[in-house]
């Protein structure tokens, strides 16, 4: 076999060259001829491939097929037999350059161990690509996974590569390795936090990819789009890209609006804030101005009669008005907010609707609006929301009532 390899340094000794000559056009003629043949190798058996994956997937049902090759996972397997027999043939091209074909040989094993990263890169990318295509795991941090998986290949296959170059063996090195840990920490402690992140963020379903999230202190606020092992993407309302990084989802407080997605509907909590000094008792004439009020007749006529059949019966002196039960415009006003809500076609009459006084401000008397817009939609959740207070900041003066707003310039009257 080795005579073959030397088939043209023979001759050119017998044409007159010198053995160093012979030598080094003998090495550099069978390194050119290996080149050509294994690139026609190579390019033989990636055409071939592809090609019968090709034929495969579109026969295949399954997508699992479709995302090795968009992966190029087939290009990569490749390119393994043309490794391997440029590693069988170096040892007989440089038998007379001993320190070469040492060189040459652990750059190929060194190759091989980059290659066969490639190959598990590109089935690891295939796995995340199909996993997200499967309903139960697409809003899970796949990536996260994939990510761990990688680099724990990439350091093994480091690791390998440098225990060739240097010539020790692997367990060695790893032990030496070993000694270096509190450095390898140090180094990779946002990957190690994030890694742990991802874990317990998966385990304790905390976020999903699609999930709306609110983190104040990052400035974000929109739908998370990928969860990786370091960063957590969330595409703002603007459409703007803030990166969270992924330990920062059980360090820091953040907001899940799944919850509201999931419901039935939207909250709605906002106040009026009343001017106290407009907070009166209701006269017999204003009651009847406002049962013209279609949405508070019924109650008023009921209550009406309620109240003055109790004072009646105990002979309350209603010349002053305080005594006795009586009617206040503040609370009429809620029981109108109440009405109007519960008559509102866009709210959620399954879920708690209630107008409440909460405890009084230095501004004025809240008046709050507790309800659920059955769209949940954002655009028109707000509609929904300023079509209800334009109604109501438009009411609040039939019922003798004042809005706190603080004085403008216009305010002041100037003689």
């Amino acid at each position: 076999m080795e005579e073959k390899f030397h088939w043209l340094y023979d001759k050119l000794i017998s044409w007159g060259f010198t053995e160093v000559w012979a030598q080094y056009l003998n090495v550099f003629s069978l390194l050119l001829l290996l080149f050509l043949l294994l690139w026609l190798l190579d390019f033989s058996l990636r055409k071939t491939l592809v090609t019968a994956f090709g034929r495969f997937t579109s026969a295949s049902k399954t997508s699992f097929d479709d995302f090795l090759v968009r992966n190029k996972t087939p290009r990569n397997i490749a390119h393994i037999i043309p490794v391997i027999i440029a590693y069988k043939v170096i040892p007989y091209i440089f038998s007379d350059f001993p320190n070469a074909q040492n060189i040459i040989l652990k750059g190929l094993e060194v190759f091989g161990i980059i290659l066969a990263l490639w190959i598990i890169r590109s089935l690891l990318n295939t796995l995340k690509d199909f996993f997200k295509t499967i309903p139960n795991l697409k809003d899970k941090p796949i990536d996260s996974y994939i990510q761990v998986f990688m680099i724990f290949s990439w350091a093994i296959g480091l690791m390998f590569a440098f225990s060739v170059l240097t010539g020790t063996e692997f367990w060695k090195f790893l032990t030496a390795l070993g000694t270096a840990s509190a450095v390898i920490i140090l180094v990779f402690k946002d990957t190690i936090l994030g890694f742990v992140a991802s874990i317990q963020v998966s385990i304790n379903d905390m976020v999903r990819i699609g999930d709306w999230i609110t983190i104040e202190k990052y400035g974000a606020d929109g739908d998370v789009i990928e969860i990786s092992l370091a960063t957590v993407k969330v595409q703002n309302f603007d459409n703007t890209i803030t990166t969270v990084p992924t330990y920062a989802l059980i360090s820091d407080s953040f907001k899940n609006w799944r919850g509201m997605s999931n419901s039935q509907g939207r909250r709605i909590k906002r106040a009026l804030i009343i001017k106290q000094e407009s907070i009166n008792f209701l006269t017999d004439k204003h009651i009847t101005d406002l049962k013209k009020i279609e949405l508070i007749s019924t109650y008023l006529s009921t209550r009406q009669e309620d109240i003055s059949e109790f004072n009646t019966t105990n002979t309350i002196d209603k010349s002053i008005l305080i005594n006795g039960r009586n009617l206040t415009n503040i609370g009429v006003f809620r029981k109108y907010i109440d009405a109007y809500l519960n008559n509102h076609p866009a709210i959620n009459k399954d879920m708690m609707i209630m107008a409440r006084q909460l405890a009084p401000t230095p501004q004025g008397i809240p008046v709050e609006i507790y309800a659920f817009s059955s769209d949940k939609r954002w655009g028109n959740y707000e509609y929904i929301m300023a079509d209800i207070f334009d109604h109501l900041l438009a009411a609040v003066p039939y019922f003798e009532l004042e809005l706190f707003e603080l004085p403008s310039s216009g305010s002041f009257k100037y003689d």
